[in-house]
Protein backbone atom coordinates (compact mmCIF):
# COMPACT_ATOMS: atom_id res chain seq x y z
CA UNK A 1 0.00 0.00 0.00
CA UNK A 2 1.39 3.33 -1.09
CA UNK A 3 0.82 6.08 1.69
CA UNK A 4 1.09 9.59 1.22
CA UNK A 5 2.10 11.54 4.48
CA UNK A 6 3.41 14.95 5.50
CA UNK A 7 5.94 15.21 7.83
CA UNK A 8 5.42 18.18 10.82
CA UNK A 9 6.80 19.37 14.27
CA UNK A 10 5.68 20.87 17.05
CA UNK A 11 8.70 22.27 19.12
CA UNK A 12 10.78 19.48 17.85
CA UNK A 13 8.17 16.86 18.48
CA UNK A 14 7.32 15.10 15.13
CA UNK A 15 5.14 13.52 13.45
CA UNK A 16 3.33 11.44 10.00
CA UNK A 17 0.37 13.31 9.35
CA UNK A 18 -2.47 11.35 7.14
CA UNK A 19 -5.60 12.37 6.08
CA UNK A 20 -7.73 9.45 6.45
CA UNK A 21 -11.17 11.41 6.23
CA UNK A 22 -12.15 8.79 2.88
CA UNK A 23 -11.10 6.01 5.46
CA UNK A 24 -8.61 4.71 2.96
CA UNK A 25 -6.27 3.37 5.32
CA UNK A 26 -6.67 0.88 8.02
CA UNK A 27 -2.94 0.71 9.67
CA UNK A 28 -1.86 -1.95 12.11
CA UNK A 29 -0.04 -0.91 15.15
CA UNK A 30 3.14 -2.91 13.74
CA UNK A 31 2.69 -0.46 10.49
CA UNK A 32 2.86 2.82 12.22
CA UNK A 33 5.66 1.58 14.46
CA UNK A 34 7.67 0.69 11.29
CA UNK A 35 6.59 4.34 9.62
CA UNK A 36 7.98 6.03 12.78
CA UNK A 37 11.20 3.86 12.71
CA UNK A 38 13.74 6.76 12.33
CA UNK A 39 15.73 4.22 10.74
CA UNK A 40 13.56 2.32 8.30
CA UNK A 41 10.40 4.60 8.39
CA UNK A 42 10.04 8.28 7.84
CA UNK A 43 11.03 8.88 11.39
CA UNK A 44 8.29 10.32 14.27
CA UNK A 45 7.57 10.32 17.63
CA UNK A 46 4.02 9.42 16.65
CA UNK A 47 1.68 9.15 13.62
CA UNK A 48 -1.75 11.72 13.31
CA UNK A 49 -4.36 10.75 11.19
CA UNK A 50 -7.62 12.87 10.32
CA UNK A 51 -10.86 11.05 10.38
CA UNK A 52 -14.34 11.84 10.07
CA UNK A 53 -16.19 13.30 12.95
CA UNK A 54 -18.74 11.64 14.96
CA UNK A 55 -20.00 14.04 17.41
CA UNK A 56 -20.69 16.91 15.84
CA UNK A 57 -16.85 18.39 15.29
CA UNK A 58 -15.09 19.10 12.05
CA UNK A 59 -13.26 16.10 12.28
CA UNK A 60 -11.78 13.03 14.26
CA UNK A 61 -8.45 13.15 15.82
CA UNK A 62 -6.67 9.96 16.01
CA UNK A 63 -2.88 9.54 17.59
CA UNK A 64 -0.67 6.84 17.76
CA UNK A 65 2.77 6.80 19.91
CA UNK A 66 5.86 5.87 17.87
CA UNK A 67 5.26 1.91 19.12
CA UNK A 68 1.99 1.76 17.66
CA UNK A 69 -0.42 1.93 20.05
CA UNK A 70 -3.08 4.40 20.15
CA UNK A 71 -3.00 7.26 23.39
CA UNK A 72 -6.06 9.55 24.11
CA UNK A 73 -3.71 12.86 23.14
CA UNK A 74 -0.86 14.78 22.44
CA UNK A 75 -0.75 18.15 23.01
CA UNK A 76 2.51 19.13 20.60
CA UNK A 77 0.70 16.70 17.73
CA UNK A 78 -2.82 18.36 18.31
CA UNK A 79 -0.90 22.07 17.27
CA UNK A 80 0.24 20.34 14.16
CA UNK A 81 -3.29 18.51 13.50
CA UNK A 82 -5.01 21.83 13.86
CA UNK A 83 -2.62 23.64 11.41
CA UNK A 84 -2.62 20.40 8.89
CA UNK A 85 -6.61 20.29 8.81
CA UNK A 86 -6.73 24.31 8.36
CA UNK A 87 -4.16 23.21 4.88
CA UNK A 88 -6.36 20.14 4.33
CA UNK A 89 -9.45 22.95 4.04
CA UNK A 90 -7.89 24.96 1.74
CA UNK A 91 -7.53 27.78 4.87
CA UNK A 92 -10.75 28.69 4.81
CA UNK A 93 -11.13 27.75 8.65
CA UNK A 94 -8.96 29.41 11.46
CA UNK A 95 -10.52 27.36 14.10
CA UNK A 96 -10.96 24.12 14.12
CA UNK A 97 -12.62 21.64 16.36
CA UNK A 98 -11.72 17.63 16.61
CA UNK A 99 -12.27 15.08 18.49
CA UNK A 100 -10.23 12.45 20.52
CA UNK A 101 -10.16 10.33 23.27
CA UNK A 102 -9.95 12.97 25.66
CA UNK A 103 -12.78 15.27 24.39
CA UNK A 104 -13.57 17.85 21.93
CA UNK A 105 -10.86 20.34 21.48
CA UNK A 106 -10.40 23.29 19.48
CA UNK A 107 -7.74 24.73 17.61
CA UNK A 108 -7.15 28.54 16.57
CA UNK A 109 -4.83 29.15 14.11
CA UNK A 110 -2.19 32.22 14.63
CA UNK A 111 0.23 32.57 11.53
CA UNK A 112 2.32 29.86 11.93
CA UNK A 113 1.09 29.32 15.32
CA UNK A 114 -1.46 27.66 17.04
CA UNK A 115 -3.39 27.84 20.22
CA UNK A 116 -5.12 24.83 21.58
CA UNK A 117 -7.94 24.92 23.67
CA UNK A 118 -7.29 21.90 26.26
CA UNK A 119 -9.47 19.59 27.96
CA UNK A 120 -10.15 20.00 31.77
CA UNK A 121 -7.38 18.23 33.62
CA UNK A 122 -8.24 15.71 36.09
CA UNK A 123 -6.51 13.19 38.63
CA UNK A 124 -4.46 16.06 40.23
CA UNK A 125 -2.11 14.12 43.15
CA UNK A 126 0.20 16.85 44.97
CA UNK A 127 2.75 15.30 46.51
CA UNK A 128 1.94 11.89 45.57
CA UNK A 129 3.39 8.57 47.39
CA UNK A 130 5.59 7.45 44.57
CA UNK A 131 9.31 7.60 45.64
CA UNK A 132 12.12 7.45 43.32
CA UNK A 133 15.53 6.94 44.92
CA UNK A 134 17.54 8.48 42.71
CA UNK A 135 15.21 11.87 42.13
CA UNK A 136 14.82 12.54 46.16
CA UNK A 137 12.21 15.12 44.79
CA UNK A 138 8.53 15.15 45.67
CA UNK A 139 6.71 13.52 42.78
CA UNK A 140 3.17 15.19 41.37
CA UNK A 141 0.42 13.66 39.11
CA UNK A 142 -1.85 15.43 36.89
CA UNK A 143 -4.13 14.30 33.80
CA UNK A 144 -4.40 16.67 30.92
CA UNK A 145 -5.25 14.44 28.27
CA UNK A 146 -2.81 11.64 29.39
CA UNK A 147 -0.97 11.09 32.13
CA UNK A 148 2.17 13.00 33.61
CA UNK A 149 4.10 12.51 36.28
CA UNK A 150 6.05 15.84 37.21
CA UNK A 151 9.38 16.06 39.98
CA UNK A 152 10.82 19.63 40.15
CA UNK A 153 14.51 19.50 40.26
CA UNK A 154 17.08 22.10 41.08
CA UNK A 155 19.17 21.62 37.51
CA UNK A 156 17.04 19.61 35.07
CA UNK A 157 20.43 18.91 32.86
CA UNK A 158 22.02 17.25 35.11
CA UNK A 159 18.69 14.96 35.86
CA UNK A 160 19.14 11.19 34.31
CA UNK A 161 16.24 11.50 32.23
CA UNK A 162 15.96 7.63 30.93
CA UNK A 163 16.63 6.46 34.25
CA UNK A 164 14.56 8.44 36.52
CA UNK A 165 11.78 8.58 33.44
CA UNK A 166 11.08 5.05 32.90
CA UNK A 167 11.44 4.66 37.17
CA UNK A 168 8.29 6.66 36.69
CA UNK A 169 6.63 5.82 33.71
CA UNK A 170 6.93 1.72 35.41
CA UNK A 171 5.82 2.49 38.50
CA UNK A 172 2.96 -0.12 40.47
CA UNK A 173 1.22 3.40 41.23
CA UNK A 174 0.51 4.11 37.46
CA UNK A 175 -0.24 0.78 35.93
CA UNK A 176 -1.02 -0.88 34.37
CA UNK A 177 -1.30 2.00 31.93
CA UNK A 178 1.92 3.47 32.47
CA UNK A 179 2.81 7.79 32.50
CA UNK A 180 4.61 10.02 30.96
CA UNK A 181 7.33 11.70 33.53
CA UNK A 182 8.42 15.33 32.90
CA UNK A 183 11.49 17.33 35.27
CA UNK A 184 10.73 20.45 35.72
CA UNK A 185 13.17 23.55 36.92
CA UNK A 186 12.09 26.61 37.37
CA UNK A 187 13.72 29.56 35.85
CA UNK A 188 11.60 32.43 37.51
CA UNK A 189 8.33 32.38 38.40
CA UNK A 190 6.75 32.32 35.34
CA UNK A 191 9.53 30.76 33.03
CA UNK A 192 10.02 26.92 33.25
CA UNK A 193 12.08 24.48 31.56
CA UNK A 194 11.16 21.23 30.90
CA UNK A 195 12.55 17.92 29.91
CA UNK A 196 10.11 14.53 29.01
CA UNK A 197 10.24 10.67 29.41
CA UNK A 198 7.27 10.06 26.55
CA UNK A 199 5.46 6.70 27.24
CA UNK A 200 5.14 4.82 23.87
CA UNK A 201 8.17 6.32 22.89
CA UNK A 202 10.33 5.22 25.46
CA UNK A 203 12.84 7.47 25.44
CA UNK A 204 12.91 11.18 26.04
CA UNK A 205 11.31 13.60 23.34
CA UNK A 206 12.28 17.03 22.39
CA UNK A 207 8.86 18.58 23.66
CA UNK A 208 5.73 17.05 25.25
CA UNK A 209 2.47 19.47 24.95
CA UNK A 210 0.29 17.62 27.60
CA UNK A 211 3.38 17.43 29.93
CA UNK A 212 4.18 20.92 30.05
CA UNK A 213 0.98 21.91 30.31
CA UNK A 214 0.65 19.38 33.51
CA UNK A 215 4.01 21.21 34.68
CA UNK A 216 2.74 24.97 34.16
CA UNK A 217 -0.56 23.72 35.97
CA UNK A 218 1.33 22.11 38.65
CA UNK A 219 3.69 24.97 39.14
CA UNK A 220 1.08 27.44 39.68
CA UNK A 221 -0.46 25.13 42.21
CA UNK A 222 2.99 24.91 44.04
CA UNK A 223 3.93 28.60 44.06
CA UNK A 224 0.71 30.62 42.79
CA UNK A 225 2.47 31.86 39.79
CA UNK A 226 0.08 33.76 37.47
CA UNK A 227 -1.06 32.82 34.09
CA UNK A 228 0.35 32.52 31.73
CA UNK A 229 3.28 30.77 32.59
CA UNK A 230 5.93 30.04 29.38
CA UNK A 231 7.87 26.86 28.77
CA UNK A 232 11.07 26.10 27.55
CA UNK A 233 11.35 22.77 26.25
CA UNK A 234 14.15 20.54 25.12
CA UNK A 235 13.99 21.77 21.51
CA UNK A 236 14.65 25.33 22.37
CA UNK A 237 11.28 26.27 21.94
CA UNK A 238 9.15 28.34 24.05
CA UNK A 239 5.38 27.71 24.31
CA UNK A 240 3.02 29.85 26.54
CA UNK A 241 0.19 28.35 28.82
CA UNK A 242 -2.97 30.24 29.65
CA UNK A 243 -5.45 28.91 32.72
CA UNK A 244 -8.35 30.05 35.22
CA UNK A 245 -8.60 28.62 38.16
CA UNK A 246 -11.34 27.53 39.75
CA UNK A 247 -11.36 27.16 43.72
CA UNK A 248 -7.88 27.28 43.90
CA UNK A 249 -7.43 23.36 42.64
CA UNK A 250 -9.46 23.16 39.78
CA UNK A 251 -8.87 24.66 36.07
CA UNK A 252 -10.81 25.88 33.16
CA UNK A 253 -9.98 27.42 29.63
CA UNK A 254 -6.34 26.16 29.64
CA UNK A 255 -4.82 26.86 26.52
CA UNK A 256 -1.26 25.79 24.91
CA UNK A 257 0.14 27.92 22.46
CA UNK A 258 3.29 27.56 20.37
CA UNK A 259 4.90 26.57 16.79
CA UNK A 260 3.37 24.12 14.35
CA UNK A 261 5.65 23.27 11.29
CA UNK A 262 5.28 21.55 7.82
CA UNK A 263 8.56 19.69 7.28
CA UNK A 264 8.04 17.93 4.21
CA UNK A 265 5.58 15.79 2.31
CA UNK A 266 5.76 12.01 1.03
CA UNK A 267 4.57 8.45 0.06
CA UNK A 268 5.69 5.33 1.32
CA UNK A 269 5.10 1.92 0.83
CA UNK A 270 2.90 0.98 4.33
Amino acid sequence: MILNFTKMNGAGNDFVVIDNLALDYSLSGEQIAKLCDRHRGVGADGLLAVEPAEQGADVRFRYYNADGGEAEMCGNGARCFGRYVSRLLDGEKNKITFETIAGTLRAEIIGEKVCIEMSEPFGLEINSPVEVDSLGVPVHNLNTGVPHAIAFVEDVEATEIVKNGAALRYHEHYQPSGTNANFTQILSPQHLLVRTYERGVEGETLACGTGITACALIHHLLTGAPSPIKVTVRGGDDISIGFVTINDRKFTNVTMTGPADFIFEGEIEA
